[in-house]
């Protein structure tokens, strides 16, 4: 599902640039049904516990070229063991609405606080779902393995994610590939995960990434971009994008040290339509009259 087809560039612009955002998380304003539609209870229960435009720290703040991230209702953090111990749920009460957490990299290393993360986010009542930091000198059917070993099938956690990025300081590998082989070797991989949780990964990538191999060019996944210095649409021209890492070195409660923030590219009523909730009840049709 790519949102900038679900509900438009011009929707999403003008929720990019509306009004100020608050410091503290607010409820969303309240659902208007239509008089021959009945909203889904389950809908109405989810979007009435969200919390909307939060507004957190950045120990390294600077100006925005382009809209902001703060024009979009929903926001969310991922982590990994950098972060240390983390008070999740002061982290839920901040109005985090999501958390990818980091699982496993390459064929054999996994995160030491992966499963700590994993447990105690959900009994915070966060969402949260797992990646995988991709390492170019292993297989993509190996690496997918190892992550599937590793991370749960459970009901209710986000898509896994896809990190695939060049990794400049890795010591041990510095395979390049090129922009086809890259793109191959990520579905490959999309393909197994798919296959076993499936749902098709989100992938996460940077600037030069994109650029330089042509990634965004992979059919039917949401991309997932970080562009700490513009918006998306100006960073990354004509991308389909569903999730936005506006900062690495965000501030949040229960988190000591920088942490990464996103944004999502919808409303709330998106966002819990990308959860898989359905908004409306199924309308009964009344059968036809037989003809006389």
């Amino acid at each position: 599902m790519k949102f900038h087809q679900l509900i438009g560039l011009g929707m999403l612009a003008a929720l990019a640039a509306c009004g100020s955002a608050t410091r503290e998380p607010v409820p969303p304003p309240p659902l208007e049904g239509e008089v021959e539609r009945v909203i889904d209870p389950a809908f109405a229960r989810a979007y009435a516990a969200l919390a909307t435009y939060p507004k957190y720290g950045d120990n390294d703040p600077h100006d925005w070229d382009g809209g902001t991230p703060w024009g979009y209702p929903i926001h969310g953090i991922d982590v990994a063991r950098y972060q240390g111990d983390i008070d999740w749920r002061q982290v839920g009460a901040a109005g985090v609405s999501f958390a990818w957490i980091k699982a496993t990299e390459g064929g054999d290393h996994l995160d030491p606080e992966f499963k700590s993360n994993w447990r105690a986010a959900r009994r915070a009542g966060l969402r949260r779902g797992a990646y995988h930091f991709y390492y170019f000198c292993r297989s993509p059917e190996e690496q997918a393995r190892w992550f599937i070993r590793n991370v749960p099938k459970e009901a209710g956690s986000l898509p896994p994610v896809l990190d695939i990025e060049w990794n400049h300081a890795s010591p041990s590998c510095k395979r390049r590939p090129s922009g086809a082989e890259a793109r191959h070797e990520a579905e490959r991989f999309i393909q197994k995960i798919e296959q076993h949780y499936g749902r098709r990964p989100v992938v996460y990538t940077t600037v030069d990434f994109y650029r330089d191999t042509g990634i965004g060019q992979l059919q039917g996944v949401d991309f997932w971009l970080r562009s700490v210095a513009g918006h998306p649409e100006q960073v990354y021209p004509g991308a389909h994008w569903v999730f936005w890492q506006y900062t690495g070195t965000g501030s949040v409660p229960g988190i000591k040290g920088n942490v990464d923030l996103n944004a999502f590219a919808g409303s709330a009523e998106n966002w819990l339509q990308w959860l898989g909730y359905r908004k409306y009840l199924p309308v009964e049709v009344p059968p036809a009259e037989a003809e006389g």
